[in-house]
């Protein structure tokens, strides 16, 4: 109660004349890029995809985690597992959902660059919210261009540095020890536009050994060379020292204690450092009125130190056991190039799109014993020295005819994709090999204008998505590379439409449904290693219903609702047994749902209630084990901005978890120890401010 007291009493205080900054409506048609060949709008094309604009000042956030932009999303199910060792779990229509840490199954991209490695395996905790305008989320069967591991798509673009040159100051702070403070700067000067940003954020961690600092730095700068081109270059540095890992915990201990790490967590002082570096940039022409080109290169390195729980026995019993410390020197880069012509053949307009991307990947993996004597959680002896090399490389056409009521689009890309592994650890035998994979995935979808303000479509497509590398280095047996697992192969279908109900108010809806071949899953999870497996087969089938409004002048309203059902439609055996036909596919919620009312009442504030429910998760493939409960969060948010000549003011408040709810926020699938679940906060408390100053 007090809390609440705190936030009304806030509420007025920022209720003042000072307010000078006015609160763009809902954009019920926004511009989006993500599965289209050009810029187009998201009511105009055959498929699902959301545009969420990113604002962390105005939806009272630390700008720290891209959940906090896209909780929204129909269709998206996005956690913060409230372990920053682990990264987000984020999951698109059930795809990425089985990932025990970064992104799987779903294609990162920020500024034309690829967040995720060619073998599929991305990191969310590179994204920059701090200097992001939009966020993109496509879904569905067009999301099968993109290649190997595209089961949805998130692309990220920041703002261009436009306008007098702007310098900020923030900071926020609150609960759970958690502080962030960051300056930037951004303008365009002499035509050279620019922004940089750098942030430190810091937190104690909700659970026990869960403290994490993240450092952030980034930069962006654009020019045109000349009137019918322009330059964008783009670098990020990410650099995460000691962040601890707390584990799962048993249901048991939830129920006890859901601020717990079970005493292994202690035990092995499980951790992990990460530093990441990138820089990239994108160039494009115009060769005339409509013909233009599009090129992008990048580069990068990426280094992680990881300490794991597997108990000493496990690694001196088995020669084979590449040790409980993983430790990895990753450098990476690509390139890629594509055409977009726009024709009109007699009635109608046509778009073409030929590109072609090229990614690579070298990793020096290293293994070591987490143990020297009887000290645990220290670096021992080594058990695995390698490496891990990934290429890929995908051709891909791409076709958009509009026809006065009709558009026909389609797209067909073929991925190739091989691995290489250069064993220099020969004490327990050479594991050294390789394999390849390949796949051609196209995707067909028609839209009908049956009305000015009424959409139908319909669209088809075949996905990808071969093992990562993280996926193939555990074999259950052996516990070396498990070359034989094999490629998850998809065909998906999706209905939908789209319509502007009122001037104010847009209502998308679609249902799909989805078949899966060799589907990966995990076969074994114990002591910090998970092995993989192939399911021969899944379905899901699902409807979501997205809906957004300006109900009046001072009132918004948006929400979202996703029904999936994820089974197996195929007996199986896997280590743990029978897999039944039937059985729900682990970390996937058969009811998602999000809410917001949001007051506007003068200009430059606004404050909104949020609701988020989830359905119940199984935890592994038998659903034998308990499953994480539902749960129903209702969260609080203020924030206001006032301008003073050239001086800008922002604050921001924000309760999250209001009712005290106890709930679980993630799992951790087929964990062998029984330590499936993530607890989420309790009632935590947040406060910010922000001042600018534009010369």
């Amino acid at each position: 109660m007090k809390y609440c007291l705190t936030f009304l009493a806030f509420t007025a205080v920022l209720l003042s004349p000072a307010a000078a900054q006015t609160n763009p409506p809902v954009r019920l048609d926004p511009i989006i890029v993500t599965g289209s060949p050009d810029e187009t709008t998201s009511f105009n094309v055959p498929y699902s995809v959301d545009a969420a604009r990113v604002n962390p000042t105005a939806i009272a956030q630390p700008g720290v985690n891209v959940s906090e932009a896209l909780v929204g999303v129909p269709g998206l199910v996005i956690q913060n597992r409230q372990n920053y060792a682990q990264d987000l779990q984020i999951s698109i229509r059930g795809f990425g959902a089985r990932s025990a840490f970064g992104v799987r199954g779903v294609k990162l991209i920020a500024d034309g660059i690829p967040a995720t490695n060619p073998d599929g395996q991305g990191q969310a905790a590179t994204f920059n919210l701090d200097t992001a305008e939009r966020i993109e989320v496509l879904r569905g069967p067009f999301a099968t261009i993109y290649g190997n591991h595209a089961g949805g798509v998130i692309q990220l673009f920041s703002r261009d540095g436009q306008g007098d040159p702007l310098v900020r100051a923030n900071v926020f702070g609150g609960s759970w020890g958690t502080i962030k403070v960051g300056a930037g700067s951004e303008g365009e000067v002499k035509g050279v536009g620019y922004v940089f940003d750098i942030s430190r954020f810091e937190t104690d961690g909700y659970r026990d050994h869960s403290a994490a600092v993240r450092n952030q730095i980034f930069a962006k700068m654009h020019f045109a060379p000349d009137e019918h081109s322009r330059v964008t270059v783009v670098a990020n540095g990410l650099h995460q020292p000691g962040t601890q890992d707390p584990l799962g915990l048993t249901f048991a201990t939830y129920q006890t204690d859901p601020r717990a790490a079970e005493a292994v967590a202690e035990t092995f002082n499980t951790r992990k450092n990460i530093d990441h570096g990138q820089v990239g940039g994108t160039y494009e022409r115009h060769l005339n009125d409509n013909n233009r080109v599009e090129m992008q290169a990048y580069a990068g390195r990426r280094s992680v130190v990881q300490f794991l729980s597997i108990p000493p026995a496990p690694q001196t019993n088995n020669a084979g056991h590449s040790g409980g410390v993983v430790d990895f020197d990753r450098d990476f880069h690509g390139t890629g190039a594509r055409w977009i012509g726009d024709f009109e053949p007699g009635p109608g307009s046509l778009t073409l799109t030929a590109g072609l991307d090229f990614d690579r990947s070298q990793d020096d993996r290293r293994g070591y014993e987490n143990f020297v004597g009887t000290t645990l959680g220290v670096r021992g002896n080594l058990r695995r020295d390698e490496i891990d090399t990934v290429f890929s490389v995908g051709p891909y056409l791409q076709g958009v005819w509009d026809q006065d009521k009709w558009q026909f689009s389609a797209g067909v890309r073929h991925s190739w994709v091989r691995f290489d592994v250069d064993d220099h650890y020969l004490a327990n035998g050479d594991e050294s090999g390789s394999v390849e994979y390949n796949h051609t995935t196209p995707a067909v979808g028609v839209l009908y204008r049956a009305h000015p303000k009424v959409h139908v479509y319909g669209s088809a497509g075949a996905g990808f998505e071969t093992p990562t590398l993280n996926e193939l280095s555990y074999s259950t047996n052996t516990g070396g590379f498990n070359f034989d697992l094999k490629p998850a192969r998809s065909l998906q279908g999706e209905l939908g439409i789209k319509a502007l109900i009122t001037d104010s108010t847009r209502v998308n809806a679609a249902v799909f449904q989805i078949n899966t071949e060799d589907e990966i899953v995990v076969a074994a999870a114990s002591n910090g290693r998970t092995s993989f497996m192939n399911a021969p087969g899944t379905l899901r089938q699902g409807f979501e219903l997205g809906a957004e409004s300006d109900l009046t002048r001072h009132f918004t309203a948006k929400g979202s609702f996703t029904w999936l059902r994820a089974i197996y439609d195929e007996d199986f055996t896997s280590p743990a047994g029978l897999v039944e036909e039937g059985n729900r596919i682990p970390g996937i919620p058969e009811f998602a749902a999000y809410g917001e009312l949001a007051w506007h009442p003068i200009r430059g504030f606004n404050m909104a209630v949020e609701t988020v429910y989830r359905e119940k998760v199984y935890v592994e493939d038998l659903n034998t084990q308990r499953a994480a409960p539902n749960h129903f969060l209702v969260n609080l948010r203020c924030a206001a901005e006032q301008t003073c000549g050239r001086w800008t003011f922002s604050e921001l408040l924000r309760l999250d978890n209001v009712t005290d709810q106890k709930h679980v926020s993630s799992v951790i699938i087929g964990d062998g120890n029984g330590r499936f679940y993530e607890p989420g906060p309790e009632l935590s408390v947040y406060a910010g401010v922000q001042v600018g100053y534009r010369f």
